[in-house]
Parts: structure tokens; sequence; C-alpha cells
């Protein structure tokens, strides 16, 4: 199913990207529900898909984390069931994402869905990304504070909420609405009836989660093994003594392996290019033959992407799941990263290219794009 947003996407980012959350009544128009709550449920019994149970009763709060066995033990009050990545498990839930594409794809993360009972919620609690919050099925209340400082605790060891904060929004969503929050602003919804919402949350890497790629990108390569060197050592009054230029060329050895653009850019290509959740990878048996592809191709099927696959593009360089693809056909790597469906007018002339059928196959066969029923 294809989904419409109404949003003046330059106003949005003028106006609330990064800066205000909003409202966006009727964002879908019509909104059907990619999902059912028992479709939901079924994918919480997988091992792969990451799912929990929220529940609370008389002020405490329990959390019970995924593959769910049974639900018998539910009552009709307080609980949420939430799956994290279900575009990567459940394709039409995947088209929810595609709205969003006015935004980067390399900040784009996961569609999160929940389920939840009248009174289910996780409680008041920030998050350190940007989310856009879909109503599905039902109706929930939602309630957003100002940015400021709030203190956080632990009603359990899985869930960490913040004080009581003076509403901002205090809105009752219906199908199709959204709410969009940006990083820090406190938040709390909580289900007003047996309700479904969809949450497209956006990467935020922290300075920590960088550097600590990069520097195993740096170990894996064998990278910055030039040593300290100092032939004109400067004297010092005393010997325990480090001098400011002798921490400012260390620092400087430092920040010139990241001063270099290509292993920068290949690092950073291979980092935001791996999802962080698991996908649905189901290789083709038998595998292709890339002479097969050429021939479905001609027949008129398409090729489509892998829920929740990243596949991303810096200058002429296309990055898909951690991994840089290479080819001379720039139009037809572009063509890979552009679009979600792709048929043979994409490729243009790179199909008669074996050594491009052969890496298109081997895509393929990786369970990375499949042919369309």
């Amino acid at each position: 199913m294809d989904y419409h947003l109404m949003l003046n996407w330059p106003d949005f980012i003028e106006r609330y990207w990064q800066k205000r959350p909003v409202v966006l009544k009727r964002g879908f128009n019509n909104f059907v529900d990619p999902i059912t709550p028992d479709e939901l449920a079924g994918l919480a019994m997988e091992n792969e898909v990451d799912s929990r149970l929220v529940s609370h009763l008389d002020g405490k709060w329990q959390v019970s984390h995924g593959p769910f066995e049974s639900y018998d033990h539910l009552g009709e009050n307080n609980w949420s069931l939430l799956v994290q990545a279900v575009n990567h498990w459940h394709e039409p839930t995947a088209a929810l994402m595609r709205p969003f594409r006015a935004l980067p794809d390399w900040r784009m993360d996961d569609l999160m869905v929940s389920f939840s009972v009248p009174g289910g919620g996780v409680g008041p609690h920030l998050d350190q990304y940007d989310v856009f919050i879909i109503q599905g099925t039902g109706r929930r209340r939602w309630r957003v504070g100002e940015k400021a400082p709030l203190k956080q605790h632990c009603p359990h060891p899985d869930l960490l909420q913040v004080d009581p904060f003076d509403a901002i929004i205090d809105e009752e969503m219906e199908p199709g609405d959204i709410l969009y929050i940006p990083p820090g602003f406190p938040h709390e919804g909580y289900s007003l009836e047996n309700s479904l919402n969809y949450s497209v949350g956006f990467r935020a890497p922290s300075g920590k989660e960088l550097i600590s790629s990069f520097a195993d990108y740096v170990l894996q390569r064998e990278l910055g093994t030039h040593r300290y060197s100092d032939p004109d050592v400067p004297s010092r009054e005393h010997p325990a003594d480090i001098l400011p230029q002798e921490l400012d060329r260390l620092r400087d050895m430092m920040l010139g392996l990241i001063q270099q653009p290509e292993q920068f850019k290949q690092w950073f290509g291979e980092f935001v290019s791996q999802s962080r959740h698991e996908l649905d990878v189901a290789p083709p048996e038998p595998p292709y033959q890339p002479d097969e592809i050429y021939d479905v191709l001609r027949q008129g099927d398409k090729l489509v992407r892998l829920g929740g696959l990243r596949v991303l593009r810096i200058a002429d360089d296309v990055f898909v799941n951690g991994e840089k693809i290479d080819s001379p056909h720039r139009p037809a790597l572009e063509a890979l990263a552009s679009h979600i469906v792709l048929g043979e007018d994409h490729f243009g002339d790179a199909l008669e290219d074996p050594s491009f059928l052969a890496m298109l196959a081997a895509l393929v066969n990786s369970g990375y794009w499949f042919f369309e029923d």
C-alpha cells in the first residue's frame, strides 16, 4: 500500500525539525493499518525479533522481553507490546517508512510498532533521537513537555522514566494523526482504547559510538602504525612534565588518522549502512545465475529491496549493509541506492555487462533484493 503524507517538508524542517514538537492532524488521510495486533503478537514470538511487554499495576512497573510463548496471562488494561524493526520482518509496514525519505536515508533507523490496551504505555520518558509517532487504529492520549533538565529514575531496571512535567502538547490522537518529537522533549502516551502506534525513529550517533567504531576500523586495517617520535626532544624543568607541545603532537597523530578523507569515507559508509537490528534475510534456493537475473528483469519482473536494508551513497560510492559495492556503471548503482523497487529500465546498459550482472546476482543471492511475487 502507498501512504501519502500530507506535509509541507520545507516548512516543517524550518519550523519544527530538531526544534519543536508538533501534532500533524490527519498527516495520513484515511489511514489503514499495515499490520494487525495478532500479526504483531506473532512477530514477538520469533527469536530473531526484538520485543518487550511493559505493564504497570498500582504504580509498580514490569518489563519482560520476547520471544513470548503466550499472552494468556495479560489482563484488559495497563500493558503494551512493543516490537522493534517491524519493517524488517513485515513487508507491508515498510511502506510506512517511505514517505519520510524527504529526510536523509542515513538518519532513518527503524519502525517500532506497539499495541496497547487501555492505560497501556511506558510512562513519561526522554528519547535522544527524532521520532514520528503515527496513530493507527484506536485512540491514544499524548503529553509532551518543554525541553528542560528533568530528573530521571528507573521504576524497573529495564525502564528509564522522568519525573512529572507540565505539558505544552496534550492531545488525543486518532488514526492518521502524527506526533513529531525532537530529541530531549519529555513525553508520555497512554491508550484510551485498544490501539496501534507506529514510531518512525531516526539515528543520532553519539561521539562515543563514532570514536569506538572508528577505532575498530583502524585496528582491523592495521592503520595508525606510525609511532610517536621526538628527535628534537625539548628540555623541561622537571622530568615528570609532559609539555603542551607534546600533547599537541600526540593529538595531531590521532587526528591525522581521522583526517584521511578516503579512509574516513570508507569507515563511515560501512558504519552507517549497517542495520542495528537483524534483517529477515532469506537467500533464494537455488541461487540465481547472472543470466537468470537478466532474463527475469527482461520479462518485466521487479526487484524489491529487503525491508530495513540500508543502501547509502557517499559521492560515487554505494554501501550496502556495511560493505561497499563497486561498479563503473554509476547510474545503475545510483538506482540501487535511490529506488526501493527496481525494473529493467533502472539499470540501462549495465545489464549487458557480465561483471555487473554477477554483482547484482550476488546481492540477490545474499537476500538483499528479491523478485516481487
